[in-house]
């Protein structure tokens, strides 16, 4: 999903470790002296190789100021989860050594590296692929192709759990890495995720690695990317994650009644249905219930999520109670009172 890294709900920009910026691709890091900076960057027709394909959009992090060297436990990742479901029901049959899935990208570093990468499977006993990008060339596009096997060893759940990771790394220190070998599955462990990797990356203040054009199929040998409508790729995206934003002094278009004359709530409807009961985040920006005859001032802070509804991923209601100035029984909407104001739910895996 998003693999062409066309929907970032989040914004376009971040520098908060553990975070998204392009959905559903999550970028941390640890032991840093300078943080990493995520952007969605839009690609050009100088960018050779993925533009050709239909790309426009990359994931570009760029390197912080490490100046302390690499440390042991040092680590910077894209990670990307799949649920469980959409691995078993793929028609990929996992145990089987005779089965494979292909995994493809587009890759380009600002410096000449080779970097590692794995997949896992995480239900049961973790299994661990580990391979390689092989060296690419500095500022270049590189097409990276991997074929997997399956394994007798792994499970797979029939759920909405995560059930199937890959992991890009960028750094990796020497206490979580050992002399594993690559394309095979192993059990996983922590401090063998790959075999030793370059330090060149995170030893160069201002590198960037750049990433598109992701895509996990069934089969031995890659096809051409799935491109698939914005608007459904963004249907696909909110299942695990979707943001309200407002503009100063204007309706969210979110209903909301006076219970009591302390007692305000809000019904939320769920654009798709989510992956799980989300949790619920506001920013700090104050809001507005607006009725014909009343109004009353709170932060987006202060709301309490209540699943009113039998099924919890299809919509809840927000609960505001307090010092409020309403009169019970009106009826009337959420308002904003500043621009870029956020309602936020995240059901991620």
């Amino acid at each position: 999903i998003n693999g062409a890294m066309n929907a970032a709900q989040r914004g376009t920009t971040s520098s908060t470790n553990s975070s998204y910026v392009c959905d559903r691709f999550r970028t941390s890091w640890a032991g840093s002296d300078e943080v990493t900076t995520q952007e969605q960057v839009a690609l050009t027709s100088s960018d050779t190789g993925p533009w050709e394909k239909g790309f426009r959009n990359a994931l570009k992090l760029t390197n912080g100021n490490q100046s302390s060297g690499a440390g042991v436990e040092d680590k910077l990742e894209i990670r990307y989860r799949i649920e469980a479901q959409d691995i078993a029901c793929s028609g990929w049959d996992y145990t089987s050594s005779s089965s494979y899935i292909s995994l493809s990208f587009w890759v380009k570093s600002s410096v000449a590296q080779n970097f590692h990468g794995l997949v896992k499977s995480v239900d049961g006993t973790a299994y661990n692929y580990p391979f390689e990008t092989g060296s690419l060339t500095a500022d270049t596009w590189t097409k990276v192709t991997k074929i997997i096997p399956g394994n007798a060893n792994i499970t797979i759940n029939n759920d909405n759990g995560n059930g199937f990771e890959l992991i890009l790394f960028q750094m990796l220190g020497t206490d979580l890495t050992s002399t594993v070998s690559l394309n095979t599955w192993a059990p996983y462990n922590a401090a063998s995720r790959t075999p030793d990797s370059t330090t060149t990356f995170w030893t160069t203040n201002d590198a960037t690695f750049m990433l598109t054009g992701v895509q996990l199929e069934v089969g031995n040998g890659p096809t051409e990317f799935c491109f698939v409508p914005y608007s459904e790729e963004l249907k696909r995206c909110q299942r695990y994650y979707f943001r309200i934003t407002g503009k100063n002094s204007q309706g969210a278009g979110i209903p909301g009644y006076a219970r009591d004359s302390d007692d305000v709530r809000f019904l939320i409807q769920y654009p798709v249905q989510m992956r799980s009961d989300p949790s619920y985040d506001g920013s700090s920006t104050s809001l507005r219930f607006r009725a014909k005859d009343t109004s009353s001032n709170f932060n987006a802070s202060d709301l309490a999520k209540i699943n009113a509804q039998t099924n919890a991923i299809d919509g809840c209601t927000l609960q505001e109670t307090g010092s409020l100035s309403i009169t019970a029984g009106q009826a009337g909407e959420l308002e904003w009172q500043a621009d870029n104001g956020y309602l936020e739910f995240s059901s991620e895996l």
